[in-house]
């Protein structure tokens, strides 16, 4: 279930190849969808980095 303002599951299918794949080097990289959704988030929102929810 997708919360308010957050990607849908059309939607996401339409940006995920978009992004970089996994390639095995570094540390591992944070889900790229909950990214996504903390980026839209603080353009609907407006506010400070320091300020996303948890979630």
């Amino acid at each position: 279930m997708t919360g308010r303002g957050e990607l849908t599951g059309a939607a996401w299918e339409r940006v995920e190849p978009l992004l970089p794949q996994v390639d095995g080097r570094g540390r591992p990289w944070r889900d790229h969808r909950q990214v996504v959704n903390r980026v839209l988030w603080r353009l609907r929102t407006g506010a400070p980095w320091r300020d996303l929810p948890e979630r």
